[in-house]
């Protein structure tokens, strides 16, 4: 049996992996500074899997000591990393505070790896890497690093980072996972996304607007070259997301050095086609109103998802009806 550390697993995408990394077999070890989360959340995962977590507050970017002891006290075979802020707006607004995060973090967390010797890491990055330059269907062939906001740009150099170090090293042994955009929550309703504050990502936007908890949601654009106007994304059950962790945790082993896959659908949907599932399964209304494109919205984005079936097996199972069911649920017991 293995044992993975993952970072930021109390986190939206992390907590959901820590899941089915439980349910299948693997011992989990929680590192996590709660900033955007909460220790409940383990607890919940407990819950949910029957099974015992060990759980360690710590932050990559100023607890070093705390991480090598951790290191020192469990006998760790991979990493998942997870640990990051993740807003596009913010990171306009706070560069600083993105780079330190996303970038010296993880620097941090590679030093502990390297010193205790375990040279697996899966990261959690971005379809953002993609930029302006290329048009959907993304493919892991594509160039990388023409990105328009700081919070992309972090995940880019994060990727190179991990380059260099299988370049130095051939046994570092790195999977690098682009999300498209997950959405959805665990059936159970017991953990979802949990923004704090007015949500950024728009599925926890549309909830809140329909659990009567904000007044109108604004859709930024309707003047696009799309089918209704608005952009189109490729949403992504965070269950498939997290079934795709534990393909990627099997199949690191028959790999080698840095290998990049996309996590998506295949499939693009628009915001009004998201917005009207979510009232056809739920019977809720959805308040919106039109309002301004926003800089740097790409009109539309989603994967090509064939490398990630035929190096890793991973395939997303659910469909648009399901992740809004499922997100519903858990806004319904928040």
């Amino acid at each position: 049996m293995s044992t993975v550390l993952v970072t930021g697993g109390t986190g939206y995408i992390g907590s959901h992996t820590c899941v089915e990394l439980l349910n299948n077999g693997y011992d989990i070890i929680i590192v996590d500074n709660f900033c955007n989360s909460s220790p409940d959340v383990a607890g919940r995962i407990e819950q949910i899997t029957g099974k015992k977590v060990k759980l360690y507050k710590c932050d990559l970017c100023y607890d070093v000591e705390k991480l090598d002891e951790i290191f020192k006290e469990n006998k760790i075979d991979a990493v998942m990393h997870f640990a990051g802020l993740k807003s596009v707006s913010e990171s306009i607004k706070f560069p600083i505070l993105y780079y330190e995060n996303n970038v010296f973090g993880t620097v941090n967390l590679c030093k502990a790896m390297e010193k205790h010797n375990v040279k697996k890491i899966i990261f959690s990055s971005s379809a953002t890497v993609y930029g302006t330059s290329s048009f959907a269907p993304y493919d892991e062939t594509m160039p990388i690093g023409d990105v328009s906001n700081p919070y992309g740009r972090t995940k880019y150099i994060v990727e190179k980072l991990f380059e260099d170090l299988c370049n130095s090293d051939a046994l570092w042994n790195v999977v690098i996972l682009r999300y498209f955009n997950p959405i959805g929550a665990h059936e159970s309703g017991l953990i979802g996304e949990s923004p704090k504050g007015i949500p950024n990502n728009l599925m926890p936007y549309i909830s809140l607007v329909a659990a009567g908890k904000l007044d109108t949601l604004t859709i930024f654009g309707k003047d696009y070259d799309t089918p209704d106007g608005t952009c189109i994304r490729d949403y992504i059950h965070v269950i498939d997301i997290a079934k795709g962790h534990v393909c990627a945790l099997s199949g690191i082993t028959k790999l080698s050095g840095v290998n990049a896959y996309n996590l998506g659908t295949s499939k693009g949907t628009s915001v009004l086609e998201l917005i009207n599932a979510f009232q056809k399964m739920t019977s809720r209304k959805v308040r919106c109103t039109f309002g301004e494109r926003r800089k740097g919205d790409i009109p539309v984005v989603y994967a090509n998802a064939d490398k990630a079936y035929k190096e890793l097996g991973f395939k997303a199972e659910y469909g648009i009806e399901k992740m809004c069911i499922d997100a519903w649920r858990w806004q319904c017991n928040s």
